[in-house]
């Protein structure tokens, strides 16, 4: 295969951390994410990767269920487009694990604890900055921590691989922009996960020094397709690519417009003109409005506004 697969397409992601033979990279996925309390010494599969079961089904094998060494339950998934009602879908997704447990006339006492981790290819919280957020049910006077049974982790890559205001001119200071934010299991797994085009044939760096990511790359490396598996990774595969091209061609030309204004009303004016044609771009293309939010600086609103007048 010429090209290195990217764990980032939902399929080649199961298929790298939903088999048996790769437990212990789904068990340090799991480990650098969760508390120290609901750490994992072992894994059982509720739904492992099956090609059989991907011919029949495309859509609903793609996430991860497993079952931990004290009876709580996981669920893993990596979600690359934002889909209307995401977030509903990430409780009705935990809420059907929690349910899942009980047999009829089984006790509630015997529900474990879930705990549902989305990894994802998008802006899903843009009220911060932190590509990582544990979601619990509290007391919202006293913080409380009362109902346990129910926590949400979301990973957000784009954050994660978010420079600001640095720019790398190569891959070489990409790497170096990448290992820079480097400080803990969970940065290792993110750096991976969204950059492993840069760690292409090359001996890993200390940062990245760790046996499973290793064996992660060595996976990817010989990981195969059969003909069904190669035309649904293309297609989620082109998604990705056609995404991030549209938004930063968009940004490249309305950055450009605004600057030969000249002037500071012009230049004010000429933002604010290509913030508007640049979230019409990027509506007409399907982009998520989260990413457009984040492209633009304009409201979630505001982008919905748009939409309307101009009836896409």
């Amino acid at each position: 295969m010429s090209e290195r697969v990217t764990p980032r397409v939902d399929i080649a992601f199961k298929k790298l951390f939903g088999v048996e033979e790769n437990k212990d990279l789904l068990i340090s996925l799991i480990n650098s994410i969760v508390s120290k309390e609901d750490q994992i010494v072992d894994v059982e599969l509720l739904n492992p990767y099956n090609p059989q079961n991907f011919q029949k089904d495309k859509l609903s094998i793609l996430d991860i269920k497993a079952k931990g060494h004290t009876g709580k339950r996981y669920n893993i998934e990596m979600q690359i487009s934002d889909v209307a009602d995401y977030d509903k879908r990430a409780l009705f997704y935990w809420a059907r694990l929690y349910t899942e447990q009980l047999s009829q006339n089984e006790k509630y006492s015997n529900l474990n604890k879930t705990i549902g981790i989305h990894i994802l290819n998008f802006i899903s919280i843009p009220s911060t900055e932190e590509y990582h957020n544990t979601f619990k049910l509290k007391n919202d006077k006293n913080n409380v921590h009362h109902f346990k049974d129910i926590e949400l982790h979301t990973i957000e890559l784009i954050k994660f691989e978010d420079n600001k205001d640095k720019q790398a001119k190569n891959d070489k200071e990409d790497l170096v922009l990448l290992l820079s934010k480097i400080k803990t299991s969970l940065d290792r797994w993110a750096a991976f996960l969204s950059r492993v085009d840069l760690l292409v044939n090359r001996k890993l760096p200390k940062e990245l020094n760790d046996p499973q990511i290793q064996k992660a790359l060595d996976v990817l490396e010989v990981m195969n397709f059969s003909a069904q598996e190669r035309e649904a990774y293309e297609a989620h595969l082109k998604w990705l690519r056609d995404e991030a091209g549209a938004v930063e061609n968009a940004l490249a030309k309305g950055l450009k417009k605004g600057l030969k204004r000249g002037l500071k009303e012009g230049l004010k004016e000429g933002r604010k003109e290509r913030d508007i044609k640049i979230a019409g771009n990027l509506l007409s293309l399907d982009i998520p409005i989260n990413v457009i939010a984040k492209a633009t600086g304009l409201t979630v609103q505001q982008i919905k506004e748009i939409k309307k007048t101009k009836k896409i």
